[in-house]
């Protein structure tokens, strides 16, 4: 082995143990940094190799070598995506419980602020349906067996078919993004395909621009998790919060009568789910959905 030789195969195993140091350690661009500065060293020294044994007889064996280095190197990237991935599941659980929180905050604060007014108020003649019935009334008959799972993805994927003329009229790219082929969930078809039906044609009305919605199905443990992410303009905060509530309508207003995005709340709080939208300035709407499997 020349000397050149073995400084490279002496890079790579220092860029290799820095990386799996990094795994534990380093943040994630650091990360990459190394492994790239691995893959160099190790792809320097199988071309060393080549170069000075090309008319060695051998050939078939070093072929085998960088096979083996090849198979490390994927087999390493592979552990790296997980990683990263197992980190961006245990941020948006994270973000989730967060969002979550903070909704029943302004609930509570809300309903307290009613009841305050309520009380200077004359009592009216009919009590009101309270808001679990309300929601139950929004909900699509469903005929299906409720026992029977149906698959999410190919739910969405109709639903991106029955409003295709609509969203190419409007400028509107749609794209479902998804580690897996098939994700089953247990919920009436009729209802997950009026669900996403309702978000997908509300990015469609507000967004008011050429765009792209992006729909991210994954599955985490016994939950699905559903991101719709279109590039609209969005709305403010205080108004993002207020999207699911009945005949609420935004700044942003135009026809209609606010009912679809209470009724995929109401759809998706049925089979034991959640849902809020996140809408940074300037960024779009997001519309975050978990579902249990079960």
């Amino acid at each position: 082995m020349t000397r050149t030789q073995k400084l490279a195969i002496c890079l790579s195993c220092i860029f290799y143990v820095a990386t799996i140091f990094g795994f534990f350690y380093l943040d994630l661009p650091i990360i990459i940094a190394l492994f790239v500065l691995f893959t160099l060293s190790i792809l320097l020294f199988a071309y060393l190799c080549y170069h000075v044994q090309r008319d060695y007889t051998g050939a078939d064996h070093l072929q085998q070598e960088i096979g083996v280095l090849n198979a490390e190197i994927a087999r390493l990237k592979g552990e790296n995506e997980a990683n990263i991935n197992e980190k961006n599941s245990e941020l948006y659980k994270k973000q989730l419980e967060i969002d979550n929180l903070n909704t029943k905050i302004t609930e509570t604060e809300a309903a307290l602020e009613e009841a305050k007014n309520a009380a200077t108020e004359q009592p009216v003649a009919e009590p009101s349906r309270s808001n679990d019935e309300l929601m139950e009334s929004l909900l699509p008959p469903d005929d299906e067996d409720p026992a029977v799972t149906v698959d999410i993805i190919d739910v969405a994927r109709q639903a991106i078919a029955d409003l295709r003329d609509q969203a190419r009229e409007a400028g509107l790219i749609i794209n479902i993004s998804s580690a897996s082929d098939k994700l089953m969930v247990h919920a009436g078809r009729k209802r997950l395909l009026i669900m996403f039906r309702n978000i997908i044609d509300n990015s469609i009305k507000y967004m008011q621009t050429a765009g792209s919605l992006v729909i991210t199905i994954s599955a985490i443990e016994d939950d699905i998790f559903i991101v719709l992410k279109d590039t609209g303009k969005g709305l403010p905060e205080n108004e993002t919060r207020h999207i699911f509530e009945l005949n609420f309508q935004g700044s942003n207003r135009i026809s209609g009568n606010g009912l679809g995005l209470t009724q995929a709340k109401a759809i998706v709080e049925h089979y034991g789910g959640t849902i809020y939208a996140r809408s940074p300035e300037g960024s779009g709407m997001g519309i975050y959905i978990q579902l249990p499997t079960t």
